[in-house]
Formats: C-alpha cells, structure tokens, sequence
C-alpha cells in the first residue's frame, strides 16, 4: 500500500478523498490550513493510525519539503476556490494557485512519486462551444475581470504539471473538476446547491443569479473521488488530462425548481444580478457542460448519478446537520 500526501485533505472533496484511501488500506498525510477546509470533515477517520493530519498551508515551503517526504502519491487538491472567494481576492487566487504546486511538483520529482493536480473546468474561459473536450482552446476573458484569475492560474499549474512530465518523467495525472457536489460541501465561497439547499431549509426564497438560464453538470462527490483515484493509479492516464464530472446538462433555473419541489413547493424563487452579487467585474459562463468519453475510454466508467439522487443525499445530510445543531 502507498504513502499518500492529500494537501486540502480537509476540505469538501479531500475529506471524502482521505477517507476512500484509508478505506482502500493506504496511509494517509493531509495537509490543510483549515481556511476554507474544515476538521470536522475528517472526524470519521481522525482516530485512525494511518491518518496524519498537519495543520498549515501550502504556501510554507519548509513545510512542503517535511511533509513530502516519505510520500508515494501526492493528490495536490489545495487551492484558492470559489467564486465569490476568487472574485474577492484575486491576489490571494494567484499567489495560492500557481507557486505552492511549482514547489510540490519539484520536490515530487526529487523522488519520481506519482502526483494528481486537481485543476478546474474554469480554464476553459468562455469556450462558446457546447461540449468542452480536453483539446479545446482556453478563452479566458479580460484581466480587467478578477474572476478569469482563476481559471488562468490553474492553467498555469496545468503547463508546469505537463513541463515536469515531459522533462523529468513525472508521472503527473491533470483532473478538471466540473461543478462536484454532496455531503460537506458549503455555500460560504458561491457553490450553488449547498446554497439552494441551505435557502431552502431555511423557508426561502431561492436566490437564482442573472436569469437563471446558465447551464450546469453536477457530478456527485463519491464518483469524482473514485474516478481521482483510479486515474492516479493507472499508467494508461500518466501525462494527460482528464474532465472528471457528469455530462448530464440542467439550468440553474430548473436546478431551484428541483429542490423547492423537494422541500417545500410553496417556497419562491428571486433573481438577482450578477452586479448586485459579486461587483461591477464580474463576468459568466453561461454553458459549461464537459465530455468526459476520454475519462470513460479509460476507466471503462463515468460520474453517472441522477441530479435527483444527489439532491435527496445533499438535501438529507443538510438536514442531519440542523438536527444536530439544534
């Protein structure tokens, strides 16, 4: 079994990561500063042997070079995320993107391990296309708009996870995540159906941005996880770059009509701009929907749960939770 280092192993999807390899008989590191990331996530797994978990950020070099030693695989899923957390704070999405996976991917090349970079479906910009393959030309918007620096910086994670397999043979694996949700996941940083839920919940109203007409793919935690992990573990996927998410397309609009009808039908819905939302700045995608057949060619499978299921898992872990604040 291997030594994993699982940096954001705190966080929404590196809590549900550390636990399915302590699960799969691994040893597990995390590294988290716990900024958006929280303990509670891994309380599950918290008493386990196998588990380490090092509270600091990944913006410490010393520390980088401490906690990778020993590592087999490094799952590098810490990063400056969120819309509203990037639309804020671009500076803070640059610096945390872009140097901390240069130094991981120095020190990963040191001992050969394998390394998974999680990077995003927003480094396709404003792709007009319908379907967004792993070919396609990014179109990033202008640096007038923060909410690009995003999508840039992880770009260039992309360019220097490829750089050190093409010059050192790293065995590098590139995820872009599309639109992941379930249990643990928060509203605080723009996610839009813990939000929804949580509006929900709370007898409404559903706040809906712009129009309503965006169009998304929701892949649920669990299936992203398990395709993460077999795509770092086969040969076949070293040195490319896979979308890791559902291809199964619904609006906004309709997404907050699915939940109202779940938890209360009375419940209304407001739209709201994107200006009154997050500033003069900020600037949309309005489809965004993910070919994942190299994933599937692969892995032989794909992120195939129905939005209906994940809400019922989302809406019911909500609801344990306010039951036991309560």
């Amino acid at each position: 079994m291997s030594h994993c280092l699982v940096t954001g192993g705190a966080g929404f999807i590196g809590s549900h990561l550390t636990e399915q390899l302590l699960q799969n008989g691994h040893r597990v590191t995390v590294l988290d500063d716990l900024s958006t990331g929280r303990a509670e996530n891994l309380s599950s797994v918290a008493h386990r042997p196998d588990l380490k978990v090092v509270h600091g950020s990944i913006t410490d070099q010393m520390l980088l070079a401490d906690v990778i030693c020993g590592v087999d695989v490094v799952y590098h899923l810490a990063a400056a995320v969120g819309v509203k957390l990037v639309a804020d704070d671009p500076v803070r999405t640059i610096e945390t993107n872009i140097y901390p996976t240069e130094w991981l991917l120095r020190l990963a090349a040191q001992s050969g391990c394998r390394f998974f970079l999680a990077s995003t479906s927003e480094v396709y910009g404003k792709n007009p296309n319908e379907c967004w393959n792993e070919e396609e030309d990014l179109h990033f918007g202008p640096t007038s708009r923060p909410r690009w620096a995003y999508g840039c910086s992880k770009a260039i994670d992309e360019f220097l996870a490829l750089a050190y397999h093409s010059k050192y043979r790293l065995p590098v694996v590139i995820g872009r995540f599309f639109n992941v949700v379930g249990p643990r996941q928060v509203g605080n940083y723009g996610m839009v159906i813990p939000r929804f839920v949580e509006q929900a919940l709370a007898g409404g109203p559903l706040v809906v941005y712009d129009d309503g007409q965006q169009v998304r793919c929701f892949a649920h935690v669990s299936e992203v996880v398990d395709a993460v992990i077999g795509l770092t573990e086969n040969d076949a996927a070293v040195g490319g770059i896979f979308n890791i998410g559902s291809d199964q397309d619904v609006t906004i609009e309709r997404l907050a009509r699915e939940i109202i009808a779940k938890v209360d039908p009375t419940i209304r819905m407001d739209f709201l701009s994107y200006q009154q939302a997050y500033g003069q700045d900020f600037e949309d995608v309005r489809r965004r929907v993910p070919d994942v057949s190299r994933l599937e060619s692969v892995l032989g499978r794909k992120p195939n749960r129905t939005l209906g299921e994940i809400l019922d898992d989302i809406i019911a872990w909500k609801r344990e939770q306010i039951a036991h604040k309560s």
